[in-house]
């Protein structure tokens, strides 16, 4: 019983060998997809989403008619501001990088999840078009209130870019400060031989 399980498992091993390796060695386009959003507060207190979209082929061919879509933004909740929430591109050539972005305004306050963008490509030898879906974004927490500015927000600027510099002059000046002034012990035998 245990040889005809041991000769399946080696026979399912040598056809997934063959497989992934004819797999490889064919020329395809692979799309890393990446979306990034980022909240602005305004002065007016009204909050604006950025949001980025990055297409990368990792693949060893080109895909060509490539088009994002991220339609994932509520209308209720969002207004597009400024750009498209989609966008083609005739070609992208294998070790390429495709970008695009796009702001919205919120309407509405609370947790935000977004859904995940979409690229649609073509390849030769396939008549279907190819999809790939962007990394997912954190939730977005829209219009929430947020502590106020520290008041030694510029101290900590500050600490933090000269912050090393300082304790390095700090040290050569008490080194120099230990060196040029006499100890107490020497001034101490100096005064005690005077009263000889």
């Amino acid at each position: 019983m245990a040889i005809p399980i041991a000769k399946l498992l080696i026979s399912a091993m040598a056809v997934l060998m063959l497989v992934s390796s004819s797999l490889a060695t064919t020329e395809v386009p692979f799309m890393v997809v990446h979306k990034k959003a980022s909240l602005n507060r305004l002065q007016s207190g009204a909050e604006r989403v950025s949001v980025s979209i990055d297409i990368f082929n990792q693949g060893s061919s080109t895909a060509y008619d490539v088009t994002v879509t991220d339609n994932g933004w509520d209308e209720d909740r969002f207004e597009v501001v400024s750009g498209n929430t989609s966008r083609s591109w005739e070609r992208l050539d294998a070790g390429g990088i495709l970008s695009h972005s796009f702001e919205l305004e919120a309407k509405a306050k609370g947790i935000y999840y977004g859904a995940s963008a979409v690229v649609t490509f073509r390849i030769p030898s396939k008549s279907a078009l190819q999809e790939a879906y962007s990394t997912p974004i954190l939730p977005l927490d829209i219009l929430s209130e947020r502590p106020p500015a520290k008041k030694f927000d510029w101290a900590k600027r500050l600490l933090a870019k000269y912050g090393s510099l300082v304790s390095v002059i700090s040290m050569v000046g008490l080194f120099v400060y230990l060196v040029a002034t006499p100890s107490k012990s020497s001034s101490a035998k100096a005064s005690s031989k005077k009263k000889r």
